[in-house]
Order: C-alpha cells, then structure tokens, then sequence
C-alpha cells in the first residue's frame, strides 16, 4: 500500500474530497459511534451551501443528543446533556432531517434508525435500506459508495503510528476489500478522535490502511454516551427466564437496553447467589425448574454478539465471561472435547497435538509458527535447520525422538496458551464509563476483546468449523415488539410498513440458531405495549408485517415465562403462548385461534396462568428488589436521585396525558391533596414562576406525580 496522505485540518480534507471527486458525492460511515461527526458536517454543510453539488449518505444509526419534546422536557433535559454528552457535536444531517429540513440535494439513506425516532418522516422512510446486517457492504457498494469515513483511535506518532477501527470494523473492511477487488473508486478517510477506545486484533491497522488520514485536533469529541436505561419488573423477569437457558461453557449474544441489562445481572445473581436465583425463578415458574441452568459458572462464557454493550463488560468483570476461544479449529476442537485438559501447557499439550495430526515430526516451519503463535512454544524459538533454537539451547525437531522431546519441554515450553478471546464484538455502545473503561483497561485484559468484521460474527459461512468449534451451547438473544400466536414476530416495523428501527443482525442470529447443533434463540417481548391507542397485547393473532417468519420459531420469552415452540404443532404452539401471554388478553387469543381452527373447541387456558397480570409480578419481585438484588439501575446511572424523581413524575404526566381518564383522575389527585413540588424541581422545569394558569395546572399535577 501506498502512503496515506495526512491532513490536519477538517476544512481541507473536505476540499480534497470536493476537489478529487467532481460528480455526486456518494458517502459510507459506520453505525452508532463510529461516525466522524466534525468532518461528516463540515462535508454537509459545505455541499448544504452549493445546491450545484449533490450528497447522499449511507449509514445506520445516526445518534443526536436527546431533545424534549415539551417545554418542561426541554428545560429538564439541557443541563444534563450539558453533563452526560459534554462537547459531542451532534450530526447536522440527523438533526436537519428529524426536521424534515433536508435541502433538495442531499439525501439519507440509513438500513437501521434509532428505534421509533422516524415513524412519518417521510424522508427517512422512504430511503430505509432493509437489508440483514451481512448484507450491508454489499448494499452500500450498490448505492455507488465513492469515499467511506471512520472516526479511528490512535497510538504512537510519525512512523510508529497505529489506528484502531476502535468500534466500528464491522463493516469497514469488507466495504474496502470488495469495492477494491472489484476496482470500484473509493477513496478511504480516517479521522482521528483521540477520545476513542484504541480496540487491538482485529480492529487495529496502520495508517496505509487508508487513502487520507485527517489528524486536525477537531476531530476529537467526547464519544456518545448512552445512558443507562432503568430496569423494570418486566425486564427483570424476562431476563431471568432468559439467564436460566444460558449453559454454563456455552456462548452468550445480548442487545443493549433494559433487557440486555437485566440478562447481566440475572446471569450475576445466578453465579453469585444461587440460592436466591432459585428462589426467584420458582415464584415467577408456574411449571417448574425442569430443565432450566441454575448453577453457577465454573467454566465461565464466550460473548460474540455483533453489539458489544456495557452488560458485557460487567460480565467480563464479574468473571463470568472468561471462556476464551482460539483462531485454529482443530486447538478449539481438541480443548471443546477434552483432549487438551487445560489451557496451561504441559508436555500433555505436545503429545495431544502430535496425535490429534496438528502438528508433525520433525516439526516444520509451520509448525513452529502455530506452537509460537498459540503459546507452546516461547516466542524466541527458532527453527535453524533441523533444530530448534532458543538462548543458545539447541535440540532436535524430530519429537519422536524421546531426548529431543524432553529437552523441548524441560526449555521451549510456554506456561499458558495465549492468543485466547473471550469478547468478539462488531461495534460497540454504552454508557460514559464504559467508554472509560476500555480506554484504561490493562493491555493484557484489552486483548482478550476483539472487535471484528461482522461478516465473521454474524454468519457461519467462512471459516465455518472454525466457528462451529468456538460457538458451542450458542445462546441467541434477541428483541421483538409482536409475536404472533404461530410463531413468526415482527421487530423491525409496524403493519403499515412504516419502519420502526431496521432487522439488522436478527434473521442471522435465528439462522445459527437453527444451524448449530446445540444452540437454541431466545426472541424476548413485553407482553404488553402502552401507547395513546390504549394497552394492547403483544402477543396477537396475526400481524401485517413479520421479520422472522413462523418456520424459525424457537424460544419465545415474556416477563410470564417461557414458550419453547421449536419443532411444536400449531396448536400446542398457540397454547405456549397464551400461556406467556398477559391475562386480560388470553380469552380474545383464545377466541381467535378456535375461530382459525388452531386451537381444540373445548380448550381452557390452565388455572396456573391466569395470574399474568404486572401488579403479580411486580409482588413477586419486591422482595429481591428491596434486598438489592434487581436495583432499578443495576450498573449504575448517570441521573442524580433528584433527577430520577422529577423524571419519573414527568413520565407518569406524560402517560396520563394520553389517556383522558386517567388525567382527571391525577388532576383530582393533585388538586385534592394540595401537594408542593420542590423549588430547586420547579426551577429545573421552568415552572418556579407560574405566569398562566397553564403553567399553575402543570406544576400542580407535576407536584402531585412526585
């Protein structure tokens, strides 16, 4: 490769993509927080200003700061993002067309959006890219992609310089790879943000990497910081039932939210409070513990999971995830089995090899190539001839020779094996302190993270019994909004088409689901959905539109338990369900399914879930909440305990203004007992002077919510 040319200034990286590329400007940048917000805007606003140019974005995930949507919202909200988001620039093109303000010549194209944050933006649906997330290279080189743009970490300056893909190599390298095989224009950008973690393995390239590496100090930004969602008793008990299928040696992908959250601190319950894991899981178990995982992790886990989040990382420091896998098939295979009993070297390890074929004798030099690469060998042995070499010790590399065998492993013998992984992830998101986390973590801890190409994560295609041997007793968890009572689930849009968020990885985890022999999908919903049409079910019997059809069905989980449908009739298919199904909606869903013909005329739903009903649950689990096993915020938050007050006032406020009833009832609630906010609350809000008598009815009820 050629050298790149470094610039250090955005303005003039952007004259030089102007000046190089004379039509349309076709750009590629990563999902979530690998975007390169500073330049991305300086390119948008330069073409915004010349109607003679054109740019179409290609991308996922475009993240703003978050924004009221009332004045009482608004006023909340800026001193926190003030504290939490800190000098992020958010990206003028997302804020423009949640404004429905994008000027004539420029275009975005997203194939995932922030969940809900576009439904009737006409522009944003209508340039929705629906595509699996394997698909996406594929798809942006169909768009015509000329100049793909990447915030990157950095070590080391002038020749020893290093850049990290730090959060997003997921699709980076295939998009660069393909479009160059196939001689299609690209030009390449790195824009440095030294406030990116500096991921290693697989993440890590050198600056050649790219055609233009921008070095201006602008280009460094405080990372998007998610904060951190409160955990409800319905993503508690979900996550429950879902840490009770994770296998102990087995592979763990989780999504981010309140349920990833809730996954991790049940699987932490499980390891270190066993007794009251069980205890918990035997009230929320209407059919008992037959065939659930209660017992804690001696082998520990492997994560691979497209989304990296912060409940890995807590699982990583709570030495749950420790189970690490290595890049040979035939080393996986023989530690998965049994034949390798640990992973510290012994003479055990060379024999095992040499029988298991890995290696020969004499050794080659590929041989020694992969015992170095693995830890079997020290890293200072040499193959000169036919010995082996290492601080002027000699032997021969004929191992069936028993004195050259012995010497190998009285002087050449590594302590443990290394090159292990135990977190593969695609890109990553999370709260401030995890970001923090990862940028000062131990090197020798940071190498046990990779951060990789998502066509490796999220498909067994390509180095397929690699992955086979490292993905054993695979646990696939992910998030639906509806399930229909044959199984299929709709998680990407509503029935009217319009789309909610994007399918990205979740037909592929279903896919492995049902391709690895041992691995088993968990598609987890809220029962129910609340919204200003009133409380509906979640589970229903048919829906207008369906990500994963119903031939995929496998595990389907609620905060009521668990529905396994994989390999079930119809019928008992409907019955699992309405069991896991909210109690004021089982006789309408047992109506429906009769009346379809799937369901026995006479059949009655079981006595024992008829009490699927949130203030059930919400009993069940107060005691461990009190006992300070399911905290509300179980990793913490970045809200003050005022904070979390007036926001939980403004949310029960929200919710009643949608629904009118329940607004007179507040109203006279509030009114009745006279209650006073706080003033430093009422100063936060804007309501210490109340001027109309608007304002003196908001902070009434706002006073009486608290």
């Amino acid at each position: 490769m050629t050298q790149p040319l470094f610039i250090d200034s955005l303005e003039a990286a952007v004259d030089h993509v102007l000046d190089t590329i004379p039509g349309d400007i076709v750009l590629g940048i990563p999902l979530a927080v690998g975007k390169p917000n500073p330049f991305v805007n300086a390119l948008y606003r330069r073409i915004k200003a010349n109607p003679a140019r054109k740019l179409r974005i290609i991308t996922a995930l475009s993240l703003i700061k978050p924004v009221g949507k009332s004045d009482l919202e608004q006023h909340f909200l800026e001193p926190l993002v003030e504290r939490v988001f800190a000098d992020y620039p958010d990206l003028e093109y997302a804020v423009d067309l949640r404004a429905h303000a994008l000027p004539p010549n420029i275009e975005v194209r997203e194939f995932f959006m922030k969940t809900g944050d576009y439904i009737g933006n006409e522009a944003a649906q209508l340039n929705y890219i629906s595509t699996n997330y394997t698909f996406v290279a594929r798809d942006m080189a169909v768009q015509g992609m000329n100049v793909i743009a990447q915030a990157v970490g950095v070590q080391g300056e002038g020749e020893a310089m290093r850049l990290s893909l730090s959060s997003n190599p997921d699709v980076a390298f295939e998009v660069i790879e393909k479009m160059r095989a196939a001689g299609q224009p690209l030009m390449t950008i790195g824009v440095i943000n030294k406030k990116m973690p500096f991921m290693p393995n697989g993440a890590e390239v050198g600056p050649d990497f790219y055609d233009v590496v921008v070095t201006d100090p602008a280009g460094t930004h405080t990372v998007f910081g998610a904060p951190n969602n409160k955990v409800s008793a319905a993503d508690y008990a979900i996550g429950l039932h879902a840490s009770s299928l994770v296998a102990d040696g087995g592979t763990l992908q989780i999504g981010i939210g309140s349920l990833g959250d809730a996954i991790a601190q049940a699987l932490i319950v499980r390891d270190r409070h066993g007794e009251d894991y069980r205890s918990i899981l035997e009230t929320l178990a209407p059919d008992g513990l037959e065939g659930r995982e209660l017992g804690r992790f001696d082998q520990g886990l492997y994560g691979c999971s497209e989304m990296f989040v912060n409940g890995f990382l807590k699982l990583i420091e709570a030495g749950i995830i420790r189970r690490e896998v290595y890049g040979d098939t035939v080393l996986q295979q023989m530690l998965n089995d049994g034949r390798l009993a640990s992973e510290v070297v012994t003479p055990e390890t060379v024999r095992a090899l040499l029988a298991a074929g890995r290696i020969g004798t004499p050794l080659s030099e590929a041989d020694v190539a992969f015992l170095k690469k693995f830890g079997v060998l020290r890293t200072g042995v040499t193959l000169e001839g036919r010995d082996l070499v290492l601080d002027g010790e000699r032997c021969s590399c004929d191992l069936s020779d028993k004195e050259a065998f012995d010497k190998l492993c009285a002087t050449m013998l590594g302590a443990r094996l290394i090159g292990g992984i135990y977190m593969t992830g695609g890109f990553f998101l999370g709260p401030n302190d995890f970001y923090e986390r990862l940028r000062s973590m131990p090197p020798q801890e940071l190498a046990k993270i990779d951060m990789t190409r998502i066509d490796f994560i999220n498909q067994l295609y390509g180095q397929g019994d690699l992955k086979r041997a490292q993905r054993r007793k695979a646990r696939f968890m992910n998030t639906t909004m509806i399930a229909t009572l044959l199984g299929a689930v709709a998680s990407d849009a509503l029935e009217s088409g319009q789309v909610v968020s994007g399918v990205g990885g979740q037909y592929n985890f279903v896919a492995m689901a049902h391709a690895l022999p041992d691995a088993r999908l968990l598609m987890m919903l809220r029962a129910t959905h609340d919204n200003k049409d009133g409380l509906r079910s979640s589970i229903v019997w048919n829906y207008g539109h369906v990500t994963i059809p119903r031939h995929l069905r496998d595990i389907i989980i609620t905060e009521y338990g668990i529905a396994d449908v994989r390999g079930q009739p119809d019928s008992e298919v409907v019955k699992r369900l309405i069991a896991v199904a909210d109690s004021r909606f089982q006789e309408e869903l047992v109506k429906q399914a009769k009346a379809h013909g799937k369901l026995e005329r006479d059949y009655e739903v079981p006595e024992r879930y008829r009490n699927n009903l949130p203030e059930a649950l919400e009993e069940k689990l107060h005691p461990w909440a009190d006992a300070g096993l399911l905290p509300p915020f179980p990793f913490g938050t970045d809200l003050t305990a005022d904070e979390l007050k007036i926001v939980g006032a403004l949310k029960k406020l929200k919710h009643a203004t949608q629904h009118p009833s329940e607004l007179l009832s507040v109203a006279f609630k509030s009114f009745w007992e006279g209650k006073q906010a706080p003033q430093a609350y009422l100063e936060r809000l804007g309501l210490a002077d109340a001027h109309s008598f608007k304002d003196a009815v908001i902070r009434r009820l706002f006073a009486g919510n608290l």
